[in-house]
């Protein structure tokens, strides 16, 4: 064999130490992944090396080392990438696990604050007040006696019994109990953003349960009435069934009145606006109203008898009923008949009396008119029609006849040719001259106010 000289065992001997060194470097640090910060935990909750560190789900960095300090806390050292590093202050530390069960299943989540703060050194520390360590099921049951546990046990293995025959179901269950959770997590989210609200509205309602405690007697006659009346819906069921079959046609009836009433209320509107002030002065007549209707209430009893009274033939509603129909006789236009002298004869197709009752007070209206100044002198010749003709005296009926001579008063002469006195002329002028005729008037009326029979 040839021999290998002594230069080239030491140039072997170099690359050999220098492909150590290269592989030290490459897995050992030279300045990647050197940035290091600790965490005072009360207990390493069964962390291990290698354990993950995350932020928000994604992985960035490992559980570096675990130690004991001299006051029976963990100390905990995390590496942390380039790309997260360095951390600020004010990062929360928590120990959580993927999983209920498993080994080594424990990672470590940080919590970032906001930007701002100042880094945290190299080998730094995040102390126990931004550190939270998490609670292993195995310490809830340690906290249980043994016969607790076993029971807790037997619990657990017979809930398999109640999904017996209902898994299906029982996965659509677990299906929607997520996002009832996270309902409920919105919820109480909403309930606490404004905690002087909630208060009060957790003091009002416990003045409200305390009021219902005080009147418990009142509140059970009121849920046993309740019950009364649900059971007598429920024996109307097939009443209640059509009822609510027949609501929806009346809903949408009601909603075409109501669109019609919001028409109807705007043209109101204005009568409302004008009603304004005469409805301030309605107040003093209305409070004597009230003074007088609480008065008429016997009378108005009183007369609610005679209008409408059990029995027949005995009050006004009877009386109405017994004469014939007025609104037939008044208004109503048909064939129609007399009879005179007792034979019927009819008189053809005519209104009713009320119509053409109208049309005559409307064609005698001129004759009424040029008959109406002379109601004095009728009623004073019905006057004097009373004394004369027959009468009664002790010899029996008589028929008497008077002379009537006019004088003058006044010392004048008597009036003769007096013959177009003016209508009302018997009596004396007015004061007010109310009954003196115009000059007008008395060429209308064919009359001389010199011919009043009264004055000088």
């Amino acid at each position: 064999m040839r021999s290998v000289s002594g230069v080239g065992r030491v140039a072997a001997l170099g690359a050999v130490i220098a492909a150590v060194v290269l592989v030290a470097i490459i897995l050992f640090g030279g300045g990647a992944n050197s940035y290091t910060v600790k965490g005072r935990f009360i207990n390493a909750g069964q962390l291990v090396k290698g354990n993950p560190v995350e932020t928000g789900g994604v992985a960035i960095g490992s559980v570096k080392d675990i130690k004991i300090t001299d006051d029976s806390q963990a100390e905990i050292t995390m590496k942390i990438d380039d790309a997260h590093s360095p951390l600020r202050e004010g990062t929360r530390a928590t120990i959580r696990q993927f999983s209920q069960s498993g080994l080594a299943n424990r990672y470590i989540d940080l919590t970032m604050p906001p930007n701002g703060p100042k880094n945290i050194a190299d080998g730094g520390l995040i102390g126990t007040d931004r550190t939270t360590t998490a609670v292993d099921l195995d310490q809830l049951f340690n906290t249980l006696d043994p016969p607790t546990r076993k029971n807790l046990q037997k619990f657990f293995i017979n809930q398999a019994r109640q999904f017996q025959g209902r898994e299906n179901a029982a996965n659509i269950g677990w299906r929607y109990l997520n996002p009832s959770f996270s309902t409920s997590a919105r919820l109480f989210r909403e309930l606490t953003r404004d905690t002087p609200v909630l208060v009060h509205f957790l003091r009002n309602s416990s003045k409200l349960v305390t009021a219902l405690a005080e009147r418990k007697p009142d509140l059970a006659e009121l849920i046993t009435n309740l019950n009364l009346t649900f059971k007598a819906l429920g024996d109307q069921k097939v009443a209640l069934a059509q009822a609510v079959a027949n609501l929806p046609p009346f809903m949408r009836q009601a909603n075409t009145t109501f669109v019609n009433l919001r028409s109807a209320l705007n043209d109101v509107d204005p009568f409302v606006d004008a009603s304004k002030p005469v409805a301030r002065r309605l107040g003093p007549f209305l409070h004597q109203a009230r003074a007088f209707a609480r008065g008429a209430r016997p009378t108005v009893r009183d007369f609610s008898v005679a209008i409408q009274r059990r029995g027949r033939d005995n009050d006004l509603i009877n009386f109405f009923q017994s004469v014939p129909a007025l609104y037939d006789i008044a208004l109503v236009q048909k064939s129609r008949s007399v009879s005179p002298g007792g034979r019927r004869v009819s008189v053809g197709d005519v209104r009713g009396a009320l119509p053409e009752m109208a049309d005559a007070f409307k064609g005698g209206t001129p004759e009424v008119a040029k008959g109406r100044p002379y109601t004095t002198d009728l009623m004073g010749w019905f006057d004097d029609f009373s004394t004369t003709g027959s009468g009664f005296d002790a010899l029996g009926a008589t028929s008497r006849s008077h002379n009537s001579f006019d004088e003058t008063l006044f010392g004048g002469p008597v009036k003769q040719a007096q013959y177009k006195r003016c209508p009302g002329a018997a009596e004396a002028r007015a004061t007010d001259g109310s009954n003196v005729f115009s000059g007008p008037q008395q060429q209308e009326l064919d009359c001389k106010e010199s011919d009043r029979a009264t004055g000088p």
